[in-house]
């Protein structure tokens, strides 16, 4: 009962960023840097930044509501599915890996709290 309570809930939320994604903004820019959704890419400047696919929809998350800090929770939540296993470390493992790719000024930890992006 449970597993079929969890697959329900993960279906229903599912459903609910769906559409709540044909509402949302294709691209977002910040300062110099340009998040397009529809390619699944990053723009800082002129340079062309690929991204793995968890790390764009981490960034689009933090993105998309600058300044607002994300749990661990909310972020597990947004981004992974209940049937799949992960870590605290997974999620930092790909802030990480995003700073390095987009430079440490976008986002910041809050130490006990989670992670934010940084308007300016």
């Amino acid at each position: 009962p449970r597993a079929l309570m969890s697959r329900i809930n993960a279906i229903l939320r599912r459903n609910a960023s769906d559409e709540s994604d044909s509402s949302a903004q294709d691209k977002i820019e910040i300062a110099d840097l340009v998040i397009d959704r529809d390619s699944f890419l990053v723009y800082r400047g002129e340079k062309k930044i690929v991204l793995a696919k968890k790390e764009f929809e981490l960034l689009y998350l933090l993105a998309s509501k600058p300044n607002k800090v994300f749990t661990r929770e909310q972020i597990l939540k947004s981004i992974w599915e209940d049937s799949v296993v992960v870590t605290n470390r997974t999620i930092d493992v790909h802030i990480r890996k995003l700073r390095e790719k987009i430079g440490d000024d976008y986002v910041t930890t809050v130490k006990g709290v989670g992670y934010k992006f940084d308007k300016e």
